[in-house]
């Protein structure tokens, strides 16, 4: 994805300053300021064609999206979307819209899931992989492109303008919304935004470069109200388990 043009620093924190912040800055393409922290169903891209639905038992109840990977078959989601009684049979539809599935419907083949979240369901751990089989000879970051990763982080960000896109389990298409995160604790990162309600866990936070730095689900599995939601820092565990799911 292209990085968009920097702003001059006057510009940005007028803008930060008004509330307001382009989406530019925080989903890497130029459009007119938008107020921070409200939520609007997201608009048909090729940026958020990489960001679907999980759908077991042909309902969809979590979000996911593509993340670069050298097999360019990976997505990432909450690790409390891939366990759990009937956590098999998943499937990944990026782009879904209104029933459709315009980039088809992906199996998930393979899922990984850190042992902090396997053994004690620790919500410092709420982030897994998962790989999906190819069809007709393409991988699916071959259909839909993949964000990349950023994972290793020691500590939250602090103030960085991050676009959170999900799927409400009682809508058929994805919202957005694009606010400062802020952390929480060492290990967790919050940000506020209306209507993040049950199925956007899995939902990316993704950053000005195009990156995602963020995972909804975390703290109470990504928060108690509609209007807070949480991620866990993106850390050494996250980033072993991103390396142990690109060499699979």
């Amino acid at each position: 994805m292209k990085c968009p043009a920097r702003l001059p620093l006057l510009v940005v924190v007028a803008l930060l300053a008004t509330g307001s912040v382009p989406v530019a800055v925080a989903h890497g393409r130029v459009r007119a300021p938008e107020p921070l922290g409200v939520t609007t169903t997201a608009l048909v891209s090729a940026e958020n064609a990489r960001v679907g639905v999980l759908v077991r038992g042909g309902a969809h109840y979590c979000t996911a999206s593509v993340v670069h990977s050298e097999g360019r078959d990976l997505i990432v989601t909450a690790a409390h979307c891939l366990t759990g009684s009937g956590s098999g049979g998943i499937e990944f539809v990026p782009g879904y819209r209104d029933g459709r599935a315009p980039y088809g419907v992906w199996a998930v083949t393979r899922t990984y899931v850190g042992d902090g979240w396997k053994g004690r369901q620790d919500e410092d751990s709420d982030v897994a992989f998962a790989r999906v089989g190819s069809r007709g000879g393409e991988e699916v970051e071959d259909v839909v492109g993949g964000n990349r990763l950023v994972a290793g982080r020691g500590r939250s960000p602090v103030g960085e303008a991050v676009t959170v896109v999900g799927y409400p389990k009682a809508r058929e298409v994805p919202v957005w919304c694009t606010n400062l995160s802020t952390a929480y604790g060492d290990s967790q990162q919050r940000i506020e935004c209306p209507g993040y309600t049950g199925g956007t866990s899995g939902s990316p936070w993704i950053d000005a470069r195009g990156r995602v730095v963020g995972v909804l689900g975390g703290f109470q599995q990504g928060g108690a109200t509609d209007d807070v939601s949480y991620s866990v820092v993106l850390g050494g565990e996250a980033a072993a388990l991103y390396g142990e799911a690109t060499s699979g």
